[in-house]
C-alpha cells in the first residue's frame, strides 16, 4: 500500500505536468498558425478621409507606424500570411497601398502624396471574418503624418456583476462608469487623444472581452477603473496596479484571489478569432518586458497626480502588484486603478460626489498626459509638445469647471487665451498651459 501511494502521488504529479504542457501548446498554437490575410476594400467618406481595410481571419498582432520621405504608413502584422500581394494604385492623398508576406510577417504599406492625420489600425469582427481597417485624412496644413494617442478605458464590472457593495448600497459597477465617462469626456475633447470606453452603459463584458477590445481599438494604454471592497470597513484609499503573479500586499492578495476566482471559467473561453495574449507572451518576452516597464512608469505618473488630490486618501504610496487579468495584454501598457473602497463610509461619500469623481478622473488624465510627455509616441502631437493642449468648449461648459478638469486656475486660462470679460461658446478652442 505505501509504494502503491507513492506511485500514485507521482503519477498525480506528471499527470498535471503533462496538462500544463498541452495547454501551453494549445496555447502556443493558436499563435503560431499563421493568420491569412487578403485586400478588401478602399472606401471614401464625407468628411475627405477614406477608410483601408484587409480581411483577417483572426485579431493578430499589429505594429503600425508613420514615415517621411517620402510618406507612408507601415502595417506590421505578426504570424500571418498574405493570400497574394497587394498592389493597389488609388486617388489623391493615397498614391498606393502594397503589401507582401515573409517569414510569417505581413507588411502593408500605404504610400502617400503629402502628409495625413491618420488612425490607428482597429480590428472588428464581422460575418466575413476580421476586418482590419486604418483611415487616413487629408490634412494641408501638417509637416508629417498625425495620428491620435488611443486610451481605453475599462469601467470595471456591469451589469449581471454589481463589484462592491457600500453600507448604504453603492454599487461598483455604478461608481467606475461615472469615472470612466468624466475621463473619457477630457480626452475626447482634448486635441491628441482618441478615448474608447470598453463599456458605455451597464452591460456586462466578460473579462477575456475587455483586454480584447483594448487591442481591436489599437489602443497605446489600457486603464481599468475599480472602486472595490474590504471586510474591513476602516481599510479607504486609492491605489495603482500593475500584474504580476506575485502579490505585493494583504490587500493586493486578497484583489487577486477574488480575481481568480472569477475568472477560472473565463480563461479558457477565448474565442477562436480572438488574440492569444497568454501564448504571447512566451513568444515576445521582450516586447512583454517593455510593456510591464511602461506600465509601471504610467502607474506611477497616475499615482503621482492621486497623491496631489487634497480630497483623495492614498492606500498605497507605490505602485502595486496583482494578478488581474485584464492588464494582461503583451504590448499595451495597462493600469488597473483602485479609486477607493465604498466599503469605507468615507471613500463611499467622496465617490458618490460628482466632484469627487472628477478629482480621481482629472488625476488619471494628467498621469496619462505626463507619461506620453515623458515617452512620446512618434507621430503623434505629443512628439513635439509646446507645453499646452488645445481643448474644444462644449455645451454647458464653464471656466471654472474646465480648471478643475485639468488642474490648472481660472486665471491661468483667461491669460493664456486673452479671455478676459469675453463668453466663451462650444466649438471654440482654448490653449491649456500643462
Amino acid at each position: 500500500k505505501y509504494w502503491l501511494m507513492i506511485m500514485m502521488n507521482y503519477f498525480q504529479v506528471w499527470l498535471n505536468i503533462m496538462n500544463k504542457i498541452l495547454f501551453f501548446l494549445f496555447l502556443l498554437s493558436s499563435l503560431v498558425h499563421s493568420n491569412e490575410i487578403s485586400f478588401y476594400e478602399i472606401k471614401d467618406s464625407d468628411d475627405q478621409s477614406s477608410e483601408i481595410s484587409f480581411l483577417l481571419d483572426k485579431v493578430s498582432f499589429i505594429k503600425s507606424y508613420s514615415l517621411v520621405d517620402p510618406s507612408r504608413i507601415v502595417i506590421d502584422v505578426y504570424q500571418s500570411d498574405l493570400k497574394s500581394d497587394v498592389e493597389q494604385k488609388y486617388n489623391y492623398p493615397i498614391k498606393l497601398v502594397r503589401a507582401s508576406s515573409k517569414d510569417d510577417l505581413t507588411r502593408i504599406v500605404i504610400d502617400l502624396y503629402e502628409y495625413v492625420n491618420w488612425s490607428k489600425p482597429t480590428q472588428e469582427k464581422t460575418d466575413e471574418g476580421i476586418l482590419l481597417k486604418i483611415n487616413v485624412k487629408k490634412n494641408k496644413k501638417l509637416k508629417n503624418n498625425i495620428r491620435d494617442i488611443v486610451v481605453a478605458i475599462d469601467a470595471g464590472h456591469g451589469g449581471k456583476d454589481p463589484g462592491a457593495v457600500s453600507s448604504n448600497n453603492v454599487l461598483e459597477k455604478d461608481i467606475t462608469l461615472l469615472i470612466a465617462k468624466e475621463l473619457e469626456r477630457t480626452l475626447r475633447d482634448t486635441e491628441g487623444y482618441e478615448a474608447v470606453l470598453i463599456r458605455n452603459d451597464d452591460s456586462t463584458v466578460s473579462l477575456n472581452d475587455r483586454y480584447q477590445n483594448a487591442r481591436k481599438f489599437g489602443a497605446d494604454a489600457f486603464i481599468s477603473i475599480h472602486a472595490d471592497g474590504f471586510r474591513l470597513a476602516s481599510v479607504k484609499g486609492a491605489s495603482v496596479f500593475i500584474w504580476s503573479e506575485e502579490s505585493s500586499s494583504s490587500v493586493a492578495r486578497n484583489l487577486s484571489e477574488k480575481e481568480r476566482k472569477r475568472i477560472q471559467a473565463q480563461i479558457k473561453n477565448i474565442k477562436s478569432y480572438d488574440f492569444n495574449e497568454d501564448a504571447a507572451r512566451d513568444l515576445y518576452p521582450n516586447t512583454y518586458k517593455k510593456k510591464v516597464d511602461q506600465s509601471k512608469e504610467l502607474g506611477t505618473k497616475i499615482l503621482d497626480q492621486l497623491k496631489r488630490d487634497p480630497f483623495t486618501k492614498i492606500h498605497k504610496q507605490n505602485v502595486e502588484y496583482a494578478d488581474f487579468r485584464v492588464l494582461k495584454s503583451v504590448d499595451i501598457p495597462s493600469v488597473l486603478v483602485e479609486s477607493g473602497f465604498i466599503t469605507n463610509p468615507e471613500d463611499a461619500k467622496r465617490l458618490k460626489t460628482k466632484a469627487g469623481r472628477r478629482m480621481i478622473a482629472r488625476s488619471i488624465f494628467l498621469g496619462i498626459h505626463n507619461y506620453f510627455k515623458e515617452a512620446p509616441v512618434s507621430g503623434t502631437l505629443l512628439e513635439n509638445y509646446q507645453n499646452y493642449l488645445n481643448y474644444e468648449i462644449q455645451k454647458g461648459d464653464v471656466l471654472s469647471e474646465i480648471a478643475i478638469r485639468f488642474g490648472v486656475t481660472v486665471n491661468s486660462i483667461n491669460k493664456t487665451n486673452n479671455l478676459e470679460n469675453k463668453s466663451i461658446f462650444p466649438g471654440q478652442i482654448i490653449r491649456i498651459k500643462i
